[in-house]
């Protein structure tokens, strides 16, 4: 409902939505809308509900971003128990928190629209939670096991880790070889979550598409390998975080990780892209409309 009057306040007052006219409306007629549109152009509706939709997303895009990393850090743990020396300490746990993705998640919040934005239907404000299974599936069951893997398979390059399996005491030399082993998990690990930060930038559009419009994402993830760098390769920090310096070999295969994440990544928002396209030319079934009226999750589900 829109009005500016003294005598549209009531009818404001009642509906869902009351807009009210900021230049030429009456104070009563502002107190009694939900909004006020203050240079009093229709067009600001559409601006405002496509700026909540592109914060929603982004809020939810950075938290599924930050939860990637979190099976990863936690297995080597669990790992250690069946003899496997520890991959990933502590202090490598903090780095990645802290020095790599919380600068991430925190440049989302600039992170540009997705061109079909305003195509799709809208989120349900209490049936679909932001952090919902949705999120939780792709970030635990889906990017966080394709780091894993990747963590996995480049520790156990480093040489002579196999030999080091199921042992308690260790000597110097393999007590250095479990630090390239854990180097080379942690380097893994940052490489996987740059390419969950790109990868997360959209749902649906490639990324061939959509390239890397967020500068301060890009300069995020630059100090993200630079800060790798130092940890690796600094002596002070090499004590800290009980790392060693790596070969380039060593240094350029993780980024294996960043590639096969790349690809599987557009491989299912192509999949996405045709199923989202296939249910908007599916025929419209009056039967949803009928049976289930009241739930709209279901009624998006279905395409009513």
């Amino acid at each position: 409902m829109t009005g500016d009057g003294v005598n549209d306040a009531p009818a404001l007052k009642q509906a869902n939505v009351g807009v009210a006219m900021g230049i030429r409306g009456t104070e009563v007629a502002k107190d009694a809308a939900d909004i006020v549109l203050l240079d009093d152009e229709f067009s600001s509706i559409v601006h405002g509900i496509e700026q909540g939709r592109l914060s929603s997303e982004n809020l939810q895009k950075s938290i599924a971003h930050t939860l990637c990393s979190k099976v990863p850090q936690c297995m080597p743990n669990f790992m250690e128990l069946l003899g496997i020396p520890l991959a990933l300490n502590v202090s490598q746990v903090l780095a990645i928190d802290i020095g790599t993705d919380i600068w991430t998640a925190i440049a989302y919040a600039w992170q540009p629209k997705e061109s079909a934005l305003m195509e799709r239907k809208p989120r349900h404000p209490t049936l679909e939670k932001i952090v919902n299974g949705g999120v939780l599936v792709y970030a635990y069951a889906y990017m966080g096991l394709m780091q894993m893997v990747c963590c996995w398979y480049f520790y156990f390059q480093a040489p002579g880790i196999w030999n080091n399996l199921g042992k308690s005491e260790f000597t110097p030399e393999e007590a250095h070889t479990n630090k390239v082993a854990s180097t080379m998990y942690y380097y893994t690990l940052v490489v996987g979550q740059i390419a969950a930060a790109m990868a997360t930038t959209t749902y649906h559009e490639s990324l061939f598409k959509y390239l890397a419009p967020n500068g301060k994402l890009n300069i995020c993830i630059g100090m993200e390998v630079i800060f790798a760098m130092l940890i690796i390769f600094e002596p002070t920090s090499q004590g800290i975080f009980m790392t060693t310096g790596l070969t380039a070999k060593q240094l350029l295969m993780p980024w294996m990780t960043f590639i096969a994440i790349s690809c599987v990544e557009e491989v299912r928002k192509s999949f996405a892209r045709k199923s989202l396209h296939a249910r908007e030319v599916a025929p419209q079934n009056f039967l949803v409309r009928d049976v289930a009226p009241q739930n709209p999750l279901m009624q998006r589900f279905l395409g009513a």
